[in-house]
Parts: structure tokens; sequence; C-alpha cells
């Protein structure tokens, strides 16, 4: 993985391979989470004008993605993080957390919040964020309290 050159780049979520991880990404989650638990955004979600949105890539290979929404002013949500099933264990995720926390600082936010399943599915996912310092908090924006729901924060 430390030979493998990752490039994180802003998309506008036309290319085909990008519009079909997401796609992935919302079947998986409406697979493993009540339909009234799942709160990943479609691709007309994250066009919005509050969603900033990034991809990974290797020598034109899609490796993952993920968003940052703005809540207010000293806050904001990170939403659908990815990786591709060939990259997982790469540390692409790690990658893309390490992006859209440096990008949430530089736009002078204060805290990061993000909600996750609480199914064994989305284990990796929880062990990544409490690594790099996200705690469990109360639901925050519009979430409710959920028992098939984890919500995470860090002071950045």
């Amino acid at each position: 993985m430390q030979s493998m050159t990752v490039h994180i780049e802003q998309d506008d979520l036309t290319r085909p391979e990008v519009q079909a991880l997401l796609l992935e990404h919302l079947r998986d989650m409406r697979a493993t989470s009540p339909k009234e638990s799942v709160h990943a955004l479609d691709i007309d979600g994250l066009r919005e004008d509050h969603s900033t949105f990034w991809t990974a890539w290797s020598n034109g290979t899609l490796l993952g993605c993920g968003a940052l929404l703005h809540l207010e002013v000293s806050h904001g949500e990170m939403k659908s993080m990815r990786t591709t099933p060939s990259a997982r264990g790469l540390g692409v995720a790690t990658r893309m957390l390490r992006h859209i926390i440096a990008e949430a600082r530089r736009r002078g936010y204060v805290r990061l919040s993000l909600e996750t399943g609480a199914q064994d599915f989305f284990a990796p996912a929880r062990k990544l964020y409490r690594k790099h310092g996200f705690t469990e908090c109360a639901p925050f924006a519009d979430y409710q309290p959920d028992p098939n729901s984890v919500f995470l924060s860090a002071t950045i």
C-alpha cells in the first residue's frame, strides 16, 4: 500500500463508476438497516449546495469516496464514506477521513459529526472513527434517537 499513489479530488458525481459506488453504498445500507434507519444520501442529496463530495483514485481506478455537509458555522457532518471492495484494508478510508477533517478545519469547523449503523456490518467504520478521536454523542442536526444508529462526534 505504501507505494500506491492516492489522489483525492472534489467530484461532481457524473462519472459512472462513482455513481455505481454510491448505488452500491445505498444498497448495502438498505440491506443492513431498517428503512427508517437508512440515513445515506442519494446522488441528488450529495449534489446539494451544502455538500462537498470527494473521490479517491489511483492510476485511474476509483478507490473510495466521502462527503462533508455544512450544518452550521462551526459544525460539519461527514457522509457517504465508502471504499471499493478491492481497496478495503489499504488505508483509503483513513486517507479520505484525514482529508475531510483537514477540509473541515480549513472551513473553521470545530466539531465534525457523523451517523453510522449499530449493526456488526458497521463495526469496521466505528473502529476507524474511534481511532481518529470520534466519540459517541447525542443525535445532532435533524437526527432522532435510533437503536440502529450510532452518532459520533469529534472536536477538531
